[in-house]
């Protein structure tokens, strides 16, 4: 079903209602998801942090990886998200951050939340409420109106970072070689990652510049987040088992 995104007022949603569980029929079903540097922390210790290049713009971001076929998310269980991250991305479902123009302040734009009606998880019946009964937004609300606007600054430093990549010739193809337990040979094809023989070749300046924009540990955490592809590769592994 295609998405339906209506900005959120307290009139027509004062009923909805969000699930917030973890699952395919919620559509948790996907291989990756956007993520960001301020979040690189957690998303290492969980999941690998690659490059996706955006076939229309040709634009790299980074993205977590979640299973390595369309749709295939490894880390759902019968029990949720089997991670003790989940990204940012993920998160902010059903909703997003757009923007309106406000003619009264010298035609500004100003930040608005939308819903996707179509969302699986929006319903009158079930979940977490996005407004009080008697007026006023609820706590889960105001977590998701704060994260969304993370998000938002979060998306802009992301063009920064990979620019910053981009300027040093940084960001290179990769192909993952994965040999699973009924010894089938597959490959990762179509993504990107940081080049660890250019890095190792920057002078001083260059890496200096990457530490003060505070680029140089995005860097270090998406290399050391490759050891998270074990993680992936077991995780297919237990599932071949279970079939």
């Amino acid at each position: 079903m295609a998405n339906n995104y209506v900005m959120l007022n307290n009139v027509e949603h004062q009923n909805v209602k969000v699930i917030t569980d973890r699952s395919a029929q919620y559509g948790d079903d996907v291989e990756s998801a956007l993520t960001f540097p301020l979040e690189f922390r957690n998303i290492q210790s969980c999941y690998p942090i690659f490059f996706r290049k955006d076939a229309t713009t040709g634009q790299f971001s980074p993205v977590a990886l979640f299973g390595f076929q369309p749709r295939e998310n490894l880390y759902l269980t019968d029990d949720g998200w089997d991670a003790h991250y989940i990204p940012l991305m993920i998160r902010r479902h059903p909703f997003l951050i757009g923007f309106q123009q406000v003619q009264d302040q010298g035609d500004t734009r100003q930040a608005v939340v939308s819903i996707d009606m179509n969302s699986p998880r929006v319903n009158e019946t079930e979940g977490e409420a996005l407004f009080l009964e008697h007026g006023g937004i609820s706590d889960y609300l105001s977590a998701m109106t704060e994260m969304l606007e993370t998000i938002r600054l979060a998306n802009e430093m992301n063009a920064g970072f990979v620019d910053a990549l981009l300027k040093l010739d940084l960001i290179e193809a990769v192909t993952m070689q994965v040999e699973l337990k009924d010894r089938s040979k597959n490959e990762l094809l179509g993504y990107y990652t940081i080049n660890e023989d250019k890095l190792q070749q920057l002078d001083s300046e260059s890496l200096g510049e990457l530490h003060s924009q505070h680029y140089l540990e995005s860097i270090f955490m998406i290399l050391a987040s490759m050891s998270c592809f074990r993680t992936l590769v077991e995780k297919k592994n237990d599932q071949l088992d279970d079939v």
